[in-house]
């Protein structure tokens, strides 16, 4: 096998770790070509040039984009604060260090960097292409491709890493005049917003989280509103514990998977009741933790979490560990009807409990909310434009609240293919290259993340991140992206090997 070539459409934190995994497994020559069209190369949306106060909110072990060493980022973070004598990345609260996000974007780009550099030494070709790719055309050996000013190319094999998207607009304001659309990079975005001016922040999530802190760190004295439907904010991260699952394995859901029968919800819960009664956690205490959730105050709640950093029981911590590590095997397995009623009733559970944010963050929130500047609403049913200016939003059982202005921290729109992404992926899909999956992005095969049409694995198109959302569920986090990656370098290898052995063996057969 020699001289194939590779296109990665999207430069974002899937293709660091896509050509981490690349460089890593040392393989014969070839050619890889990267599209990015976006300034934020290497660091996509999430992780671009911003603000210090917007942290990571998982521990470095959990960020590392190198295949079997969750030490890498932890080392290289290291190195860079004695380099510029910068130790602030500890949380006061459990000791974890939670770094800007901003450095975790030069991680990446360092990462990608030494990737590519240790590729071009084994004598790859290495190109950076500044366009997006708007088309793609499927031969029966290559994938060609066209970009947004003409130009075009034919590769081997092409992964899509085109991200996620940015959030939705569930109140139709885009365009209102104090509307902020999309919050990143805070830096630029919340520079409108006037010192004493009421702003509404609507979504409870990670990134809803973030716009508070910001509006903190830069002063702000106007009140500040957090609403959303249910009100459901982050968890909190409590102080980690060492713990190595014996029921919730990969390899053992990935051993199920090769069996080829399909896992009930009923069989999955009993997997991860197991695991955590064997873990010594209090059984009683998770299930009110997940069945509570729409019962409590969202202040009440994040309040209790933040008093139980230091908790001895490990029921969550167990959640927090093994359901995203084994998530986008465990997701393929289940009954087509218990998918749909986990996203239906337990979506943001699962988020929440799984997806915390950092114990400093939750300390930043309540000291907010007891100086009376921050207040927390659920049951948001409407935001619209005020005749007077500035808006009215209106909460069940409750009066109407105004703001002068509204930050948009809404999760993105179900479909989760980006705008910029789409002309693409239509033309595979209209060419029966790709199928749309009804629960978002496109269908991909659990153990090689190839696009899936009809049942039928295509060996030359990959997707990576969260144009798998609907096929592999947990997509987005960093672990994740390092398997599925680590899987589709195994699968492009593989493929490519095969299809050399084949042809050398055409060749030497006689006529």
């Amino acid at each position: 096998m020699s001289g194939i070539s590779i296109a990665v459409v999207g430069g974002g934190a899937s293709a660091v770790c896509l050509v981490d995994a690349l460089a890593q497994a040392q393989s014969p020559a070839g050619s890889i070509t990267v599209f990015e069209p976006s300034p934020n190369l290497w660091r996509g949306r999430a992780y671009q040039v911003d603000i210090e106060t917007i942290k990571v909110n998982a521990p470095p072990e959990d960020m590392s984009v190198r295949v079997g060493d969750p030490g890498h980022f932890g080392r290289w973070l290291e190195t860079r604060e004695r380099v510029v004598d910068d130790f602030d990345s500890a949380d006061p609260y459990s000791g974890t260090r939670f770094p800007p996000r901003t450095v975790y974007g030069e991680y990446l780009e360092q990462s990608a960097y030494a990737a590519l550099g240790g590729l071009r030494r084994n004598g790859w070709r290495v190109d950076l292409v500044g366009a997006a790719v708007t088309s793609a055309r499927r031969t029966a050996d290559q994938v060609h491709l066209e970009t947004a000013n003409g130009s075009a190319g034919a590769f081997d094999y092409v992964v899509l890493c085109v991200g996620g998207d940015s959030p939705m607009d569930a109140y139709g304001l885009f365009g209102a005049p104090g509307f902020i659309a999309d919050p990143y990079p805070m830096s630029h975005s919340l520079r409108e917003i006037g010192t004493q001016e009421d702003v509404a922040v609507i979504g409870s999530g990670l990134t809803a989280v973030d716009i508070i802190l910001a509006l903190a760190a830069q002063g702000h004295q106007g009140r500040i509103s957090l609403l959303s439907r249910r009100g459901v904010l982050p968890g909190v991260r409590q102080r980690p514990i060492a713990f190595e699952p014996r029921h919730l394995t990969k390899e053992r859901m990935r051993a199920l998977a090769r069996s080829g029968r399909e896992l009930t919800l009923g069989e999955f819960a009993q997997m991860v009741w197991t695991e955590l009664r064997d873990a010594g956690a209090d059984l009683d205490a998770v299930l009110a933790e997940i069945t509570h959730l729409d019962k409590e105050a969202p202040a009440d709640r994040l309040r209790r979490q933040f008093a139980a950093v230091d908790s001895p029981d490990p029921g969550l911590r167990v959640l927090q560990h093994a359901v995203p590590d084994i998530g986008p095997d465990v997701w393929p397995l289940l009954r087509e009807e218990d998918r749909a009623e986990l996203l239906r009733a337990h979506y943001r559970t699962v988020m929440s409990l799984c997806c915390p944010m950092p114990p400093a963050s939750a300390a930043t929130l309540l000291r907010l909310l007891d100086s009376g500047q921050l207040r927390m609403h659920s049951g948001l049913r409407k935001v619209a434009e005020r005749s007077i200016g500035g808006f009215e939003l209106i909460v069940e059982g409750a009066a109407p609240l105004g703001a002068d202005k509204v930050v948009n921290a809404v999760n993105a729109s179900k479909g989760r293919i980006t705008p910029d992404a789409l002309p693409l992926v239509t033309t595979l899909t209209r060419a029966g290259a790709a199928s749309r999956h009804p629960l978002g992005g496109l269908h991909l095969a659990r153990a090689t993340s190839r696009l899936l049409t009809e049942g039928s694995q295509d060996p030359r198109l990959y997707g990576l991140g969260t144009i798998g959302a609907g096929s592999l569920f947990f997509t987005f986090g960093v672990p994740s992206l390092v398997d599925r990656a680590e899987d589709i370098v195994a699968a492009i290898l593989q493929h490519a090997d095969d299809t050399h052995a084949t042809r050398a063996e055409d060749v030497l057969l006689p006529a």
